[in-house]
């Protein structure tokens, strides 16, 4: 292999120049002409092209280096490469050996290789779509994933990572709804570990396993987004009474895990009947208030207040059904966060592509329709002024929004299965 990514063979990860590259996004033909003319051109596009492609076969094939230092920095490069730009066209031509490759890592390799590894499958998955080739994908790499979650003697670091991409590759790529339950399952088996005793004292975790925990319930919820509503029914039955038992943990990310959770099962049984009603309420509101207002000493200002901020949002969701929407702005368009199956939806995928997400939203036709934003938009400087719209306008848009959306999770929900299978 060439060494042209760095020195004694060993590739580089992408710089922050390299990653802005706007040619990276011509593979799926989402560029910049505006860019490309300032750079010299057809000439200067294709001549960029050429030498991210051929930096990106480079990673492929030091992926199964036998350097482990070496398959660290290529699967970090592809990383950094699929979570900032398009390359539907590169990487579906390439799956399967990219696929082979994260096999290797995840087998093979240890924490930090296994990590990236799994990082990879998601975003190789967040690339691909839903459909065939994700699900053949997600078929190969599944079974060690799970062996991987389920090994107690495995790098935690490893699993912790895995606990977060079976979600994710789950939501993308899983092709049957009893498998995502089963999923779901095994999640359930690591979470509920962390549950506070019945006496209200709590078991003895480290920090290092109660992440995990609070990966694998974090993964848990975002699998709720897209389940029947029978499979709903009956989590609620079983899983709603004995979560706020998380609320008890020592460890503010999995309290505040719990309460988004227990905020997201509100809302997904309200929508499925608007008269729900939970018999241990007034207890659930008592302890949710308890952590919205927290003034105990022994904790971290800063956990604190992070946590009052988030619970006083949990409070209100199970009180009053209320949501705080949030604004996302990407290039022209604008997205709103309205409702808690779309924020754990959006931050699933956030925790992947990171600084990326904005370009993804515009471009990525799978994330663009999961978030029912339609088609990509290909807009330049010339008509952005043409396509902003007055406040007048914005509100029809969201008040027709607003009516829409019950309907449309539920669609989003059960659109893999027609619920009279169960």
């Amino acid at each position: 292999m060439s060494s042209r990514g760095g020195q004694h063979g060993q590739v580089q990860p992408f710089s922050d120049e390299d990653a802005s590259i706007e040619t990276l996004s011509h593979c799926s033909s989402y560029s910049d002409t505006a860019s490309v003319a300032d750079e010299g051109g057809e000439a200067g596009e294709d001549a960029a092209l050429e030498d991210f492609q051929y930096k990106l076969k480079g990673f492929i094939d030091s992926t199964v280096d036998k350097s482990a230092k070496t398959r660290q920095g290529a699967l970090d490069g592809l990383k950094t490469a699929m979570a900032t730009r398009i390359l539907y066209e590169f990487i579906s031509e390439r799956r399967m050996t990219i696929t082979d490759s994260i096999e290797r890592c995840l087998k093979k390799g240890k924490g930090d290789e296994q990590r990236a590894a799994a990082s990879l499958a998601c975003l190789l998955c967040i690339q691909l779509g839903s459909g065939i080739e994700s699900e053949e994908v997600f078929k190969t790499l599944k079974p060690i994933f799970k062996n991987i979650l389920a090994d107690g003697s495995a790098n935690i670091q490893a699993r912790q990572a895995v606990a977060t991409s079976l979600g994710l590759c789950t939501l993308v790529a899983e092709d049957d709804i009893l498998d995502v339950h089963a999923t779901m399952e095994c999640f359930e088996n690591l979470f509920t570990r962390s549950y506070a005793r019945m006496d209200g004292t709590c078991p003895l975790i480290s920090p290092q396993t109660s992440q995990l925990h609070t990966n694998a319930l974090l993964s848990w919820a975002l699998l709720l987004t897209i389940c029947t509503a029978n499979q709903l029914k009956d989590i609620l039955r079983k899983h709603l009474p004995k979560l706020p038992r998380l609320l008890e943990s020592e460890d503010v990310n999995m309290r505040i895990a719990a309460g988004e959770t227990i905020a997201l099962l509100f809302e997904l049984a309200r929508d499925m009947d608007t008269e729900f009603e939970f018999d241990d309420w007034d207890e659930l509101c008592d302890k949710l208030n308890a952590l919205a207002t927290d003034c105990n000493k022994h904790r971290a200002k800063t956990d604190k207040r992070k946590q009052r901020s988030v619970f006083r949002d949990v409070l209100k969701a199970v009180e009053e059904s209320d949501f705080q929407p949030e604004t996302i702005r990407f290039g022209t368009e604008r997205m709103t966060i309205d409702s808690w199956v779309r924020k754990r939806t959006y931050d699933a995928f956030r925790e992947f592509v990171g600084s990326g997400m904005n370009y993804h939203l515009q471009a990525n036709e799978f994330i663009r329709d999961v978030f029912e934003l339609g088609p990509p938009m290909l807009v330049d400087s010339a008509t952005i002024k043409a396509m902003k719209i007055s406040r007048f306008e914005r509100h029809l848009h969201n008040s027709a929004a607003f009516k829409a959306r019950t309907k449309a999770r539920s669609k989003f929900r059960d659109k893999r299965v027609d619920v009279g299978e169960f």
